[in-house]
């Protein structure tokens, strides 16, 4: 049998605790008030019946003639019996082996009251006599103690009272049940209103309604629940609108530096330009200086143009211009442009096609390749496996591969994993600008270790309805 405290504690909502906690309690009550009132009840009844029975039997015998000499003649035992019989009780009296008749067969009497009446006494007891229950008294009659009497009371009037008691007993558990529900619904609807109400407040939070507030009712604990509820998420909304703030700041800031530093940097890579052509004619570190600044150049004018790209994704401002692109035409054009050719290895089946945006592929592959060759070890690949509804490319190496503490963090934006590679020369934004394009393209880009050794960064890309 469940224990009430474990059922309690495995039902699920509030309310039906509620409900099954008042519905136990109303019903353990009203048990105990009505069994006790029922016990006490029949206990009464029963000792009224008994005591005015003693006491009719006891001023009949009062009322006999004397009995006259002994041993006493039939005929004198069927007139005791005769004069103690009245009603509903009816009498028999006993001498030796005669008694009274007609009259009730001694033998059913139990042999404990035959016993304590022989000793003199006036002793009842309730029996069952022929399925319906009866009182029987005994006592001696005169100075003989073997003349007996005993008389039998019908207990039906009495039993069919005890039932009406126990039918009221029931029905007071039962009305007891559907007020202790009733209560419980009472109280349900006082606690969990407070309750759902915050429930519905903390989702809106959840959801990132900053706004939500829940209603506080009354000065109880639930109130103060709701109060705290509701400074904390006023707190929230501020702290979460200064970080917006800031974060919006910081973005307008990475922006107007980006778009800034485009007219000056056009005009120094102009010149940068110059002093290539240059620096062979250049004397000694006049030369070297010429060519430093054209890479540092060029390096900052990379740097420039992926904040901008930065700054489009987090304004949500960066847009696809899709097409029908034939993927493998399109990573060796990537590598064609870039000179990798040669330093690539490809694995790409023909024919095909993708619903991609040219540009932002391009970005993808090259940024993976631009990483591969610069951090990984040769020789470098590009392979492209068709799967039913979506397209792999992936780009390997063969280096050292990215280690455990790496992997979680190798597409944040301006990690360079410098203990796990080789110094990095980019800006620290390539693998997170692929990441956010392959987002943008509704894939995803992954990073992860080869078997054979190497780093392996996969661009998932869907392809509902693609044809082959």
């Amino acid at each position: 049998m469940t224990p009430p405290a474990r059922f309690l504690g495995g039902a699920r909502s509030l309310r039906t605790r509620l409900l099954v906690a008042f519905a136990l309690l109303g019903v353990c009550t009203a048990a105990l008030v009505a069994g006790v009132g029922y016990v006490q009840a029949r206990d009464a009844i029963l000792q009224r019946t008994q005591d005015a029975a003693v006491l009719t039997l006891t001023e009949r015998i009062e009322t006999l003639n004397p009995i006259g000499a002994m041993p006493p003649s039939q005929a004198t035992l069927d007139e005791i019996a005769a004069r103690l019989s009245d009603g509903d009780d009816h009498a028999v009296a006993v001498y030796r082996d005669r008694r009274s008749a007609p009259g009730l067969d001694p033998d059913l009497l139990p042999p404990e009251l035959r016993h304590a009446v022989g000793d003199g006494r006036v002793v009842w007891q309730r029996v069952s006599m022929s399925g319906h229950p009866v009182l029987v008294i005994g006592t001696q009659l005169g100075s003989d103690s073997e003349l007996e009497v005993y008389s039998v009371r019908s207990l039906a009037p009495e039993q069919l009272s005890i039932g009406r008691l126990a039918t009221q007993a029931w029905l007071t558990g039962a009305v007891a049940l559907v007020f202790a529900v009733l209560l419980a619904l009472l109280a349900g609807r006082g606690v969990l209103g407070p309750v759902r109400e915050l429930r519905r407040a903390t989702n809106r939070l959840g959801e990132g309604d900053l706004t939500a507030r829940a209603r506080v009712q009354g000065t109880d604990e639930l109130a103060d629940v709701a109060a705290a509820f509701n400074d904390t998420a006023q707190t929230l909304e501020r702290h979460v609108g200064e970080l917006r703030r800031m974060e919006a700041e910081a973005r307008r800031f990475v922006a107007d530096v980006s778009h800034e530093l485009r007219t000056p940097l056009a005009a120094m890579i102009a010149v940068t330009d110059v002093l290539d052509a240059e620096a062979d004619r250049l004397p000694g570190d006049a030369g070297q200086a010429a060519r430093l600044v054209s890479a540092e150049t060029h390096q900052l004018t990379r740097l420039g143009e992926d904040l901008m790209e930065v700054s489009r994704f987090d304004a949500g401002t960066a847009t696809l211009v899709l097409d029908d692109v034939d993927v493998a035409e399109a990573v060796r054009a990537t590598l064609r442009a870039r000179g990798w050719s040669e330093r690539v290895r490809t694995d790409l089946p023909g024919g095909v096609l993708a619903r991609v945006d040219p540009r932002r592929l391009d970005v993808i592959v090259a940024n993976l390749v631009s990483n591969a060759l610069r951090h990984g070890g040769p020789p470098v690949s590009v392979r492209a496996h068709v799967r039913p509804d979506h397209l792999d490319i992936e780009v390997g190496d063969s280096g050292p591969g990215l280690a455990a503490d790496v992997l979680p963090h190798v597409f944040d934006r301006f990690y360079k994993a410098d203990t796990a590679r080789t110094r990095s020369e980019g800006s620290g934004l390539g693998l997170a600008i692929a990441w956010e394009n392959a987002r943008l393209h509704g894939g995803a880009l992954t990073a992860a270790n080869h078997p054979d050794g190497g780093a392996v960064f996969t661009f998932h890309l869907p392809r509902p309805g693609a044809t082959r």
